[in-house]
């Protein structure tokens, strides 16, 4: 992990580019350094020297007398790895570059940025940028940005990949009363990655959540592994735009076809713990509510409101959030219905009524927050005519106090709960206005709480018994003959050398062949045409089952070619493959679609002939794969219900089925060059499983 400690916390900073102009981004950057408090040395570079804002500027950064711990660059592209050279000859460690004209310029920018990359690893610099518009912390002071105002001091970080971004919530936080520990535009990510500063911040005690705004993620080989390093200690919220390379509209097999064009970030944000939101609004919900709010201690919520509507829409949107609504016992109903008046209601939701009083809320809220099932409480209130919305907020203030739980208000107005909502969110209460928003909070909250509960192993690493040289073989044959998908009888091989359970299958080239590998698998017996050429083997007569002798099976043989030849004269199939016939089971599909960035996705579902119809499929990514996420994986599916025995079926083998995702795993973690695996069906019987069709392409 890099050591940017002094890149937020320096003693000193120098800025190449400084100026004496007003409206120069070297004036504004000065400027905001001396304005907002940086109580550090400040030195101006530039080549005239004299003086900026009253400071000594200096010809060039080894004028500069003091050791200096971040230099902030503002000139003009063409002379910036030229500074940056001699900053490393200074040996200066950390550097913001706020000059545009890089990679997003085009071809000669992005010559230039692959030269910065490589000055900034030669020297060991830390380098945010370029194309940044700089960064800020508010506990040290640092304003090392030209936004025209420092964000309010908060332990919220955000780290922008859009400048334009950044300045608007700098600019939005001031009204807000949402404070930032620091803001961080990545510009166009040279040096430092959001993955390092990722790393950074969650050992920072000045932030307590981090939200991102991003448009790419940084390469690394481990993604998931080094993210669930970091996401356990701290809440992680991205708010992701744009869309993966998994290639799915390309893709040829069904699981291809399943993988939306999205799915992998969202396969790897949720396997490394990061939460993922859809909108800006969503992005500073959770944000909120992780910075200000404990995190509960279970999924136990009750709600207090004088608005009965409110309560409902409240519980509808907890019950698809799986949050769980607080039965109180007796005693507790009794002690609340003395609370709530005969009208109001003392089951949860509470209603204590439109004109409740102060003391009303007052006493629900001792009584709730002081029943042990209850980890979390959300207070609604509607600006009736009678409602006091500064006395309400005094009194959840002082009753919050007493207990150590997350309790979220929703007042359900504007401008008569401005006083409140300030009152609130500076004594740690997060306040919305609506009931869904702080059901969505608080379900990220839950799931946060639950990381440290979460069991990661080597799963995939710990097979072994597999024969690597097996398949390299098989794959050298196929590209030597010029072909990018297996045949069913070299995919067979396949499956058999990594241990996974699949129906035998044998390539024959004559009626006598034929019949001898169907004698030997034992009748019955199917028999299908052999080319990689032909797709829709069972629309051209190429697929023939039930074959129950020797004669049979001759005579198929000679069918099934003359069908090809027929359906297809230009082509010469490799010959006719046979395949031991299996029992009916429970059929499945266990599949990988290859993502260019995070690697093998492997997906598992429901199969047979309706997969792409009733698409019920889940993903993991198989790096990093633990032994929990298949079985969750295989839980989030409607299959899996008909797996643990439906209406007094017999329960299959799902250890089977773990077994054979595990192995797809570690194979097409091997094997780099499978871009699409599929297995479908697999039957799975009450013992054991069989894999019937296996495409496998290059």
């Amino acid at each position: 992990m890099k050591d940017l400690n002094k890149m937020f916390k320096p003693e000193s900073v120098a800025v190449i580019g400084a100026s004496n102009t007003p409206g120069k981004v070297g004036y504004i950057i000065v400027d905001n350094l001396i304005n907002d408090g940086f109580e550090g040395e400040i030195y101006p570079v530039n080549p005239k020297g004299g003086e900026i804002l009253g400071k000594t500027a200096y010809p060039n950064i080894k004028d500069v007398p003091g050791k200096v711990d971040l230099v902030i660059i503002t000139i003009p592209s063409p002379f910036v790895n030229t500074a940056v050279k001699e900053c490393g000859e200074v040996g200066i460690e950390n550097m913001v570059v706020i000059t545009a004209g890089f990679k997003e310029v085009g071809e000669e920018g992005a010559k230039l940025e692959a030269e910065l990359t490589a000055l900034g690893e030669e020297y060991g610099i830390n380098i945010i940028g370029p194309n940044s518009l700089g960064i800020t912390d508010s506990h040290t002071p640092l304003n090392g940005s030209f936004s025209q105002m420092m964000p309010p001091t908060g332990n919220m970080a955000f780290i922008s990949q859009s400048g334009a971004m950044m300045v608007a919530i700098i600019d939005w936080s001031v009204t807000s009363g949402i404070g930032f520990s620091k803001v961080i535009s990545l510009g166009n990510k040279a040096g430092v990655s959001e993955i390092e500063l990722l790393q950074y911040l969650a050992e920072d005690d000045e932030t307590n959540v981090i939200i991102c705004y991003l448009e790419s993620i940084s390469d690394d080989d481990d993604f998931v592994r080094t993210m669930r390093e970091t996401a356990h200690k701290k809440p992680i919220i991205v708010l992701k735009s744009g869309s993966s390379s998994a290639g799915a509209a390309a893709a040829s097999s069904h699981t291809g076809a399943l993988a939306g064009s999205d799915l992998a970030f969202d396969t790897a944000f949720h396997q490394s713990g990061i939460m993922r939101v859809e909108t800006m609004a969503e992005l500073f919900d959770l944000g909120l509510a992780f910075s200000k709010a404990p995190l509960p201690k279970g999924d136990n919520v009750a709600i207090i409101t004088n608005a009965g509507g409110g309560g409902v829409l409240t519980v509808d949107a907890m019950e698809k959030a799986g949050l769980n609504l607080v039965q109180f016992d007796e005693e507790t109903t009794a002690k609340l219905k003395e609370c709530v008046t005969e009208e109001g209601s003392a089951k949860n939701p509470i209603d204590v009524l439109g004109d409740a009083p102060v003391i009303r809320y007052k006493e629900s809220l001792e009584l709730v927050l002081g029943y042990d099932d209850v980890d979390s409480l959300i207070v609604m209130v509607c600006p009736t005519a009678s409602a006091d919305p500064d006395g309400i907020a005094e009194a959840i203030i002082e009753e919050k106090n007493k207990f150590d739980k997350p309790v979220i208000v929703v007042n359900m107005g504007g401008p008569s709960f401005e006083d409140a909502n300030d009152a609130l969110r500076e004594n740690g209460i997060p306040t919305y206005v609506f009931p869904e928003t702080a059901v969505t909070a608080l379900e990220a909250m839950v799931k946060f709480a639950r990381l440290e509960e979460r069991e990661y192993d080597d799963v995939i690493e710990k097979i072994d018994d597999v024969d690597k040289d097996a398949v390299k073989a098989i794959f050298d044959k196929v590209k030597a003959d010029g072909r990018d998908t297996l045949l069913g009888s070299e995919a067979y091989a396949v499956a058999e050398a990594y241990g996974i359970s699949a129906a035998p299958i044998k390539l024959s080239t004559s009626a006598d062949e034929a019949a001898e590998l169907a004698e030997e698998m034992e009748f019955p017996v199917v028999l299908k045409i052999a080319s990689d050429k032909i797709l829709h083997k069972s629309d051209i007569g190429g697929v023939k089952v039930g074959i129950s002798s020797a004669e049979e099976a001759k005579a198929t043989y000679e069918e099934i070619i003359a069908n090809a030849k027929a359906a297809h004269p230009d082509i010469v199939p490799d010959g006719v493959e046979v395949q031991k016939m299996m029992d009916s089971g429970e059929e499945v599909i266990v599949g990988m679609i290859r993502d260019k960035q995070f690697g093998p996705m492997i997906a598992f579902g429901m199969g047979g002939i309706y997969v792409n119809l009733i698409e019920d499929v889940s993903f993991n990514l198989a790096k990093g794969m633990s032994s929990q996420e298949i079985e969750e994986q295989i839980a989030s599916t409607k299959v899996s219900k008909l797996l643990e025995g439906y209406r007094g079926e017999a329960p299959c083998d799902v250890e089977e089925v773990k077994e054979a995702i595990k192995r797809v795993a570690r194979l097409t973690l091997d094997f780099p060059e499978i871009s699409e695996l599929d297995i479908n069906p697999i039957f799975v019987y009450e013992e054991g499983s069989s894999a019937l069709d296996i495409k496998i392409k290059l």
